[in-house]
């Protein structure tokens, strides 16, 4: 018996199923047509930085292979592939002339993508910020804030009419904490009072840019992308229940109350002290512009012990190799707490997927414990749509094989396998079971709702 087959139909026949990537991670041609060099082509450059002493340079080489990576997209019968712009190559400097091979890239991209019946989602900052920027401050300077915004509304003249959504940023934590406070990933630096305020900085661009497209009269649909996990306490003792409200506050309320609160949580002004950002009058009114949808990657839990880090290999769960736990029910559990928390506009989850050990074997790659966890973590989205949240569509990171930032290529996340010695494609059995899945939910387009499993 299907173990799928008895889960409620409650995806509405207009949910959006996808595929993801980033720029840096797939496209290489890392110095050509024009392009400028960003922070993790020089971060990649600095000894120690990647696992593997990788970089960017040639990836998934996506830059000379756009058309048939494209009709790989569409063998899959997705609805939708969320991909990234490279700031540095369209503007190599962040700021003045723009480069015409890579906005015609760009062109090419999302025409290729509308051609074959597939809904562009483009993101405009997937963590390469132009070098050159970087040099002037980076995002600690709040010059580049307005930077920012006049890159976004060069896009949106050039594509904006195309796209079904254009998101600002993915995963502000990720930039300010692990590019600037713990320096595990570009610009590498490590100072606390520095990422907090490019974390204000990309808010503040993020909402300003908002405002100047529709201003500009931009129809897309308009967001922002925020990696969040679940906040468990370790055991039912105070210390750990109030570790992981603090852990809840630093990584989702950070981010997610100014948006729509238009306030930063009080508990963790009060821990960061002096090293709060500096917030000019009217930030936050910027700041909280209302979203047309929220996108939310999701991959794992966070246990939050108070007496020392959490050990996962104890929690009996299944790891990736990441060396994440494999958590369905946490995608449910925060969906349901920012649907409590805020009013929420449609969400979709931007990112999900795991890593595990891939191997072609006679022209196939057996990765049952991937297609699992897809499965389980559609069904989890199911469970968070069945109790009131506005779900919109669902994206499977990553289409294919990649540059996994400071772990280099070793981590495999594609649903599509990539052997980088030929740069050859061969999807794996989860990608045939997720174009099955797929299908089925296209099949019922014509009734009431799409089947919640495959």
């Amino acid at each position: 018996m299907n173990p799928d087959a008895d889960l409620p139909r409650q995806f509405p026949p207009d949910f959006v199923w996808g595929v993801a990537t980033s720029a840096f991670q797939i496209e290489g041609a890392a110095r050509e047509d024009g392009k400028g060099e960003s922070i993790w082509d020089r971060f990649c450059r600095q000894p120690g930085t990647i696992a593997d002493a990788s970089n960017g340079d040639t990836a998934c080489d996506h830059y000379h292979r756009l058309e048939s990576d494209l009709d790989l997209i569409a063998s899959l019968g997705v609805d939708a592939y969320r991909f990234s712009i490279s700031w540095p190559r369209v503007q190599p400097l962040g700021h003045g002339a723009w480069n015409e091979a890579g906005l015609a890239f760009y062109e090419r991209l999302v025409d290729g993508l509308l051609r074959r019946g597939v809904q562009p989602h483009l993101t405009l900052n997937h963590w390469d910020l132009p070098q050159a920027l970087q040099d002037q401050g980076g995002w600690a300077a709040r010059s580049t804030v307005h930077h920012f915004v006049a890159y976004a509304r060069g896009i949106h003249r050039r594509l904006g009419s195309r796209l079904a959504t254009l998101t600002t940023h993915n995963e502000p934590w990720v930039m300010a904490v692990l590019g600037h406070e713990k320096g595990q990933f570009a610009p590498g630096v490590k100072n606390r009072q520095t990422a907090s305020q490019v974390a204000h900085h990309l808010l503040l661009s993020h909402g300003l840019a908002l405002q100047a497209l529709r201003a500009d009269g931009c129809r897309t649909k308009l967001g922002i992308v925020l990696n969040l996990g679940h906040h468990e306490p370790a055991t039912g003792s105070p210390e750990d229940a109030a570790l992981a409200r603090l852990e809840d506050a630093r990584g989702r309320r950070w981010y997610a109350d100014p948006l729509f609160l238009g306030r930063y949580p009080q508990e963790v002004l009060d821990e960061l002290g002096p090293d709060a950002p500096v917030v000019q009058p009217g930030d936050m009114d910027h700041i909280a512009t209302p979203l047309d949808y929220l996108g939310i990657n999701y991959y794992s839990r966070t246990v939050s012990s108070a007496a020392g880090p959490f050990d996962v290999t104890k929690s009996g769960l299944k790891l990736t190799e990441m060396g994440w736990e494999i958590y369905p029910r946490g995608l449910t559990e925060v969906l349901l707490t920012l649907h409590r928390d805020y009013t929420l506009p449609p969400v979709y989850i931007t990112e999900n997927g795991g890593a595990f050990p891939d191997a072609v074997v006679n022209g196939q790659v057996h990765d049952a414990d991937r297609t699992d966890y897809l499965r389980t973590h559609i069904a989890a989205t199911a469970a968070a749509l069945a109790q009131g949240v506005p779900m919109a569509g669902y994206m499977v990171w990553s289409l294919m094989d990649n540059f996994e930032w400071a772990s280099g290529y070793a981590k495999r996340f594609g649903i599509v396998h990539v052997d980088y010695a030929t740069l050859q494609r061969t999807p794996k059995d989860s990608a045939h079971w997720y174009r099955s899945f797929v299908a089925q939910c296209h099949a019922l387009r014509t009734s009431a709702a799409c089947a919640a499993g495959g």
